[in-house]
Parts: structure tokens; sequence; C-alpha cells
């Protein structure tokens, strides 16, 4: 194995010890103008159920279904501190994930959003 070789092989190992997924891709979800300011939208890739979330302005990706017990979070409210379970009324903060309130305790996955063209995808593994 030639040096260069070594050194990659090295660095990929450094890499891969934090913990990033090289398997994430983008996927397109909808264009910008399909979620307004103030609305929610629920988008299927694979076995994953994805809201996405314009709260002013500001486009979020979550998990969609509630850790607690099984809701669909399109079906709930958006606020200024999340989206709001419609079952037992658990808010979740869609920048973290982190339930702010009972029964809920597990936070919700979160996902990385990006805006191209007028487009909003968003990164799964």
């Amino acid at each position: 194995m030639r040096r260069q070789d070594i050194e990659r092989q090295t660095s990929l190992e450094v890499i891969t010890n934090t913990g990033e997924n090289f398997l994430s891709k983008w996927i397109k979800a909808c264009s910008t103008k399909e979620l307004e300011k103030g609305e929610m939208l629920d988008f299927d890739h694979d076995d994953k159920k994805i809201l996405l979330a314009n709260l002013n302005g500001k486009i979020y990706a979550t998990d969609r279904i509630c850790t607690h017990a099984d809701a669909d979070l399109s079906g709930g409210i958006l606020s200024d501190e999340g989206v709001t379970c419609p079952l037992h009324l658990s808010t979740f903060n869609l920048k973290t994930g982190v339930p702010q309130n009972l029964p809920a305790e597990i936070p919700l996955k979160t996902y990385n959003v990006k805006i191209e063209q007028n487009e909003i995808y968003v990164e799964v593994e």
C-alpha cells in the first residue's frame, strides 16, 4: 500500500469515527410554493415519515410520528413553540426535536433542510 493510500485510509477512519453517515442523500420534498409560512406538509421517503414545517419563514424537517403514542403530527398545531401533537398535546421543538412538555419524553429525529431554486430538499440516511 502506498503512503498516500495509508493517509487517505486513516483520514477516512477518523471521519467515520465522528459518527457521520456517508450514505445520506438529499431528497426533493416539495417546492417552496407548496409550504407557505405557518403551514405543515407530510412527506414520505422509503420507510421514513417526515414532517415539513414553515415556521416564520424557516423550514424544518422532523419525524412525523409522535414519540409518545404514534400520532401523526401533520394533524397537529404549529406555533412558535413548535408542533403540538393532536393526541396528547405534547409540543416538540422543531429545531431540536425535544419535547417541551409531557407526556412525550423522547425527542423527534430532525433532518437537515436546504432550498435550491425554490425547491425544498431533506437530507435522509
